[in-house]
């Protein structure tokens, strides 16, 4: 096992009702901005239940974050945030909705230049309004975690930044407010939390059964699940194993001591960027992409995979690794989540050449050996036609 440091600051409030202890969470002299997507808070009952939470505390709002959050819808939400005085920030919806508001948080102090430097260069980000999470969808495990991705629409461009300014004080996870999501969402949330484990677990061995086991008991939660949720979406106990299995799958506990890949996403990453697929669907496209073109190094890891995880049998490596990935790929048609560009409209060859060309420019390699270069990537998004 590798060395690590871990430390998570994030207080979880899970379960029915708890959005009711804001109050005690929320500072009480805070200037509170209420930060949100599409308005669907608004319609399910949950942008109510926050205000009444709040009463009577100074509370604004700004709404429209994208799915993709946009560097300049954020930028206004930092010009409204600094004309109101806003010294606490609220965010209400998923992942997305969290993203944004994490770049908010850090731009609001920021000095040094055009905030778009926290994504493309990474630049360190010395302070940030603190926030707090009331979670609506659960994907992306952004409540209980320091990183964020956003989109600039201006140049076709999705980056993301880590940070431990930008950890939320609190995330509230009631289950409740999933039950209104449309099935698209959820079944790109259950993609995005399957991906996010794959990214950390589907390296290569090295001594870490505890990590391991845990990722597998995640995927094999989210297999059991889906067709549940699809069945009884007011199911209570099915929406929180998914919520839950969706923190877990990014608060760092299963990434620990253990190698990572991340092709998976920073490919996906492009497709959005360039086309507006939604980011589950651009990682059911990939993800079994990369998993065929790193079958070889991998395959320790995706033996034992297929059999932990879909009982797989037989003494074939290279079968069993194939079976694996044929599996993988399956569960995400199942689950409504189609897995090649064609379904989407998307010209293979021409994002091929598009994404190949963007990350030659930027001197790009990914994988957990750094040896998905971008002609292997552009070898991945073909076989995806």
């Amino acid at each position: 096992m590798e060395n690590f440091t871990y430390h998570n600051p994030v207080k979880i409030v899970f379960g029915k009702g708890m959005i009711a202890e804001l109050p005690k969470l929320v500072p009480a002299a805070a200037r509170v901005l209420l930060t949100y997507g599409g308005g669907s808070i608004k319609r399910n009952g949950v942008y109510d239940q926050v205000a009444a939470a709040l009463k009577g505390r100074t509370l604004t709002e700004f709404g429209g974050i994208e799915a993709n959050p946009s560097y300049e819808t954020l930028m206004r939400a930092v010009e409204q945030a600094r004309r109101d005085g806003c010294d606490f920030l609220l965010a209400v919806g998923g992942g997305s909705v969290i993203d944004g508001t994490k770049f908010i948080a850090a731009a609001l102090p920021w000095t040094a230049g055009d905030p778009w430097r926290i994504l493309s260069e990474q630049a360190p980000v010395p302070a940030a309004v603190p926030l707090g999470v009331v979670l609506t969808l659960p994907a992306t495990g952004s409540e209980m975690n320091s990183t964020a991705v956003v989109s600039r629409l201006a140049t076709h461009e999705k980056l993301f930044f880590s940070n431990e300014q930008v950890y939320p004080k609190f995330s509230i996870l009631d289950p409740e407010t999933t039950y209104s999501l449309p099935p698209r969402q959820v079944a790109n949330g259950i993609v995005d939390t399957f991906v996010h484990v794959t990214e950390q677990y589907l390296t290569f061995p090295v001594g870490a059964p505890l990590q391991e086991r845990q990722a597998e008991a995640i995927l094999s939660t989210l297999v059991e699940a889906a067709p549940k949720v699809v069945a009884t979406p007011r199911d209570y106990e099915v929406r929180a194993n998914l919520m839950w299995c969706a923190t877990h799958g990014l608060n760092g506990i299963i990434g620990l001591g253990v190698p990572q890949d991340w092709a998976t996403h920073m490919i996906g990453h492009e497709l959005t960027a360039f086309y507006g697929l939604d980011h589950g669907q651009t990682l059911a496209v990939i993800l079994p992409g990369v998993l065929r073109a790193e079958a070889v190094s991998k395959q320790a890891m995706l033996v034992q995979y297929g059999r932990r995880v879909w009982g797989l049998t037989g003494s074939d490596p290279a079968a069993l690794a194939e079976a694996a990935i044929a599996k993988t790929e399956a569960f995400f048609e199942a689950v409504g989540v189609p897995t090649h560009l064609s379904a989407y409209g998307v010209n293979a060859g021409e994002a091929a050449e598009k994404i190949r060309a963007r990350l030659a420019e930027r001197g790009q390699a990914f994988g957990e050996h750094a040896d998905i270069t971008p002609d292997r990537v552009a070898a991945i998004i073909r076989s995806r036609a």
